[in-house]
């Protein structure tokens, strides 16, 4: 009866550890005791999984003789076969091959350009879904200017010649491709897989760039990745003993159509607002919808009734173009003069680049952390105060 006491005393207390762990960025994680999670492959040993410390979306397995197993839930398992080696006879068809080197790669997931870039990694990827004007990574613009990697048309309408005639070995896309599933088959059915990025989903803005180590498997980068994630890692743990200022900021942007696009509550960029030392609003949102994205549409009268008395307003201008101004703001709703962020002067807006710079999450969180304190605005990497 003692020993049954003591472990009902202990569940609680573990899952109240592990959720301190998530939020303030200490390292847990549980190692596998057998081999169960991972796919058994006829010729190979598993040996180890490793232990993400943050992401939830991707799992990666090692094998004997330096074979890879990368695990995203809802896309697939791929099998990463080192050069000069062959993938094992008898392959379960759902698994998909990866065969090293892969040095001509599709990037069509715009938001993993930044982590090839932290990882000196930019010669591996050779066709681009965006035009050079429409990244803000520095690298990947002067890789385009120098022709290194070429414009091979967007996710969408892809130059399927070109990508056969230049031998792409790899395509990696966004979830947005499971709108155009057809593309998809298309290109798979010229020979070249297709890895399907689901970085987006995570619940943890660190667990989107944790999947910077995804790619160092691609790349044999494993432990420059980790040394990146590292440095990233530890602008949380220099939060963790902050006390919450209680201020609340509500991120959102303006569709045309007039209503207001914000995050729902369990996604990383209120996350990112309560590790910075705020809360986030509006808590409320549909719960049908919440089910589907993680952005969130809503009438501006449904805004109005959560956010009119928020401390702060952050426009999210990496989806929307950014404002320059508060009249701007007022342009596109008159409702925002009763707003206290807009009475006391508290508007901000996050810049184009926030989406593309999966690497450096952290620097967002700082900037949240300095406008809720009052820091130096000019230590800011993303945030511009509106006047």
């Amino acid at each position: 009866m003692r020993e049954k006491k003591l472990h009902m005393l202990f569940i609680p207390l573990l899952a109240a550890c592990m959720f301190l762990a998530a939020i303030f960025g200490y390292t847990y994680s549980v190692k596998a005791e057998d081999e169960s999670s991972a796919p058994k492959i006829e010729g190979l040993e598993f040996q180890s999984e490793m232990e993400n410390q943050f992401a939830e979306c991707f799992h990666i397995y090692y094998y004997n003789d330096d074979y890879t197993v990368i695990d995203v839930p809802g896309s697939g398992q791929f099998l990463l076969v080192p050069e000069g080696k062959t993938a094992p006879e008898g392959l379960d068809e759902n698994i998909v091959v990866l065969q090293k080197p892969l040095d001509k790669i599709y990037l069509a997931a715009t938001s993993s350009m930044a982590l090839f870039s932290a990882l000196d990694a930019l010669d591996h990827i050779k066709f681009s879904s965006l035009q050079e004007s429409g990244w803000y990574v520095d690298a990947a613009k002067q890789a385009m200017e120098n022709g290194d990697i070429v414009f091979a048309g967007k996710y969408s309408e892809p130059d399927y010649e070109l990508l056969v005639n230049s031998e792409c070995n790899l395509a990696i896309e966004s979830t947005m491709i499971l709108h155009t599933p057809k593309v998809q088959d298309m290109i798979e059915q010229m020979g070249i897989p297709v890895f399907t990025d689901r970085s987006s989903y995570e619940t943890h803005p660190l667990g989107r760039t944790e999947w910077i180590k995804v790619y160092a498997e691609m790349v044999d980068k494993r432990e420059e990745a980790q040394k990146f994630f590292d440095e990233q890692a530890k602008i949380i743990t220099q939060l963790k003993d902050f006390k919450n200022t209680e201020k609340t900021v509500a991120f959102f942007y303006m569709s045309s159509d007039g209503s207001v696009v914000v995050r729902k509550p369990d996604d990383y960029v209120p996350k990112m607002i309560e590790i910075a030392g705020g809360r986030y609003v509006p808590t409320k949102v549909s719960s049908d919808e919440e089910l589907k994205r993680s952005s969130i549409p809503m009438t501006m009268e449904e805004f109005y009734t959560q956010a009119i008395d928020a401390d702060y307003l952050v426009y999210n201008g990496t989806i929307d173009d950014p404002i320059n101004s508060v009249d701007e703001l007022l342009q596109k709703s008159e409702l925002f003069a009763d707003f206290k962020a807009v009475k006391e002067g508290n508007v901000w807006c996050a810049g184009k680049y926030l989406y593309q710079a999966t690497d450096i999450v952290g620097n967002m969180i700082t900037d949240l952390h300095l406008m809720l304190t009052g820091g130096d605005e000019s230590q800011m990497t993303f945030m511009t105060k509106i006047d």
